[in-house]
């Protein structure tokens, strides 16, 4: 992991089954739009929310993982939500908190995340508590009402009348940025990447993959070369 003076980092986790393109175009816009020195693949061990597990392996999809973002600057894959040796599922909270005791204080952490996560982040454990243990920047599909995402936010926390906090932001990148608050009056940036044309659904590509119909451009090379290396997804 990334180690050093304090630094913006974002945590961007994921099952990454596989990794494709729509992960890369949203790790450069928040790359570029927020000034972000490192941006942290972490394929997650066991997602909660998903029981029936990952069709490949945590090894395959680190490595498919490593191969998705090689070059890219600022980009690096974290092994934070590796597989819990006892068994339990990884939670988000529980690693936003592991990486805020990891960086100095005054360390800018984010948590980076598509429309489809946020959608379901009520459903999340501690989904309270997440938006305050680490900015949230999501990734929000073309046209998206914030009415939408407004409804998806975690009983007790919502959209707040006052500015967000001040942060430096790079030019040329769209960015929406509100402040929430919860319950106890604590507020808390919350970014938006509108308009970013990525819907590539990794069931999609899996199924494309499996009816050897897989449309390659919606993968980078080298994770394509992997899949069919190793015979993934058939």
């Amino acid at each position: 992991m990334i180690e050093g003076a304090a630094r913006r980092v974002a945590f961007f986790g994921g099952s990454f089954d596989p990794p494709h393109l729509g992960h890369l175009a949203v790790a450069r816009a928040a790359r570029a739009a927020l000034q972000l020195d490192a941006i942290l693949f972490a394929p997650v061990g066991a997602q909660p929310l998903k029981p029936q597990g990952s069709t490949a392996s945590f090894d395959d999809r680190l490595r498919m993982t490593e191969l998705a973002i090689s070059g890219e600057p600022g980009l690096e894959v974290s092994c934070i939500d590796a597989p819990d040796p006892a068994g339990h599922p990884n939670y988000t909270l529980d690693t936003l908190h592991r990486l805020r005791a990891f960086f100095p204080t005054d360390a800018s952490l984010f948590c980076l995340m598509g429309a489809d996560s946020f959608l379901s982040l009520g459903q999340w454990h501690g989904a309270a508590e997440v938006p305050f243990a680490a900015t949230l920047v999501v990734a929000s599909r073309p046209g998206q009402s914030l009415a939408d995402l407004e409804s998806s936010l975690p009983e007790g926390v919502s959209i707040a009348d006052s500015e967000p906090p001040d942060l430096p932001m790079g030019a040329g990148t769209e960015l929406i940025s509100y402040a929430l608050r919860n319950r106890a009056g604590k507020t808390a940036a919350f970014h938006l990447l509108p308009g970013l044309d990525v819907e590539i659904s990794a069931s999609e590509i899996r199924r494309q993959i499996r009816s050897a119909a897989a449309e390659r451009e919606l993968l980078p090379p080298a994770v394509a070369r992997y899949i069919h290396e190793h015979g993934l997804y058939q």
